[in-house]
């Protein structure tokens, strides 16, 4: 692909745009979106990416759609499995419901610019490399295998990093959640607020899942500008997401193995293509292995949609079966997690925003009792 300056800066202006505006909307109205205000706004992520990838296929070809497609059904399919562990996150440091929404937003764009110095890197390393498509494939495998046997399933407690055990030893904090706000003013000392340490939580554990997805879409696409626009689609469409699936993420039981089979076809794939182009004096002499098969974009797309439909479907199938999905449906099964949101609630949001814990603390004259800053 030949992107000009201008279009780099172009897409990623437009994102900037999108986000700014996201942020600056949820900073003055913190609140839990309704289901119908999160089904409109992951509808208008879900059909821009669409037509981003048709202006693809118009501009450069459909290789490079199919590509793009493959890459961004990837990256969300790989998301979805992110989600269980922030319901997590949010209910380990019992964040009010209607702030959660901010700490997703503001999680998702440290994410976003993570990732883009990950895809930068990987680039850099792909074209001084190229064996480093063995590295990436054997990786994508293990994992699978991990997923697969059930190594690699999320706990039902999170547990921290070290970098954040790091910053809660070294930084004061307060225990209480102040609104919106990174950090208080007590008794003439700046200290943490607990909302600091739940974005920092989402942002470095979303880094530890582009150690995945970052390989993962590398197989599917060598384009650096495919693969930052498919992150970032997957990623602003995230947070509706959680508002939407967030019970039924438990109901997604063959999510795992589905997520596992994805990524083992991947990696095997990543390692077809090394042999294909292979330069390693130790193997074959360092010339490519003839005969090699190198899988098709149009198949790897249609086998990404065949392995997440069948998933789906089965998962679906076997909560039916055994009679948790209707309980979702009808709004009679617990949360996903303590904290999280429960997408099944018929409450009005202003009866949920009542609840204990979602204002910010005051004394006994009614006033806040910390200066936010």
């Amino acid at each position: 692909m030949n992107v000009p300056a201008w279009g780099w800066f172009l897409t990623i202006g437009l994102m900037t745009v999108f986000l700014v505006v996201d942020v600056f909307v949820i900073a003055r109205r913190p609140h839990v979106p309704s289901t119908a205000e999160a089904t409109k706004h992951l509808a208008f992520f879900v059909g821009a990416a669409v037509l981003f990838g048709i202006f693809v296929w118009v501009e450069w070809g459909g290789q490079y759609a199919g590509e793009f497609y493959a890459g961004w059904l990837t990256e969300y399919s790989l998301s979805v499995d992110n989600l269980f562990v922030f319901l997590l996150i949010m209910a380990s440091f019992k964040v009010p419901l209607k702030l959660q929404q901010s700490a997703l937003m503001t999680g998702i764009v440290i994410a976003i610019i993570l990732r883009g110095i990950f895809i930068g890197l990987g680039a850099v390393v792909i074209n001084a490399y190229a064996w480093v498509f063995y590295i990436f494939g054997a990786f994508l495998i293990y994992t699978a295998f991990k997923l697969a046997t059930g190594d690699g399933d999320d706990d039902e407690e999170y547990h921290e990093n070290r970098l954040l055990v790091f910053i809660e030893k070294r930084f004061p904090a307060t225990k209480e959640f102040h609104g919106t706000s990174l950090t208080v003013v007590e008794n003439g000392k700046r200290l943490l607020t607990p909302m600091f340490i739940v974005i920092l939580a989402l942002g470095t554990t979303d880094l530890l899942f582009a150690l995945d997805s970052i390989p993962a879409i590398y197989g599917l696409t060598k384009e650096p500008y495919l693969v930052l626009t498919a992150n970032i689609f997957a990623l602003m469409g995230l947070r509706q997401l959680y508002f939407l699936i967030g019970g039924l993420l438990k109901r997604l039981v063959y999510l795992s193995i589905g997520l596992a089979v994805l990524l083992g076809f991947i990696g095997v794939k990543l390692i077809l293509h090394a042999l294909h182009e292979n330069n390693l004096p130790f193997v074959n002499d360092g010339q490519p292995i003839e005969g090699v098969p190198d899988i098709p974009i149009v198949v790897s797309l249609g086998a990404i949609v065949l392995i997440l439909g069948v998933t789906t479907v089965l998962s679906l199938w076997k909560s039916k079966r055994d009679g948790t999905l209707g309980d979702v449906i009808d709004g009679t099964s617990e949360p996903a997690a303590d904290g999280a949101p429960d997408p099944t609630s018929d409450r009005p949001v202003d009866e949920v925003l009542d609840g204990a814990g979602d204002e910010v603390p005051t004394d006994s004259s009614g006033s806040p009792s910390a200066k936010p800053e």
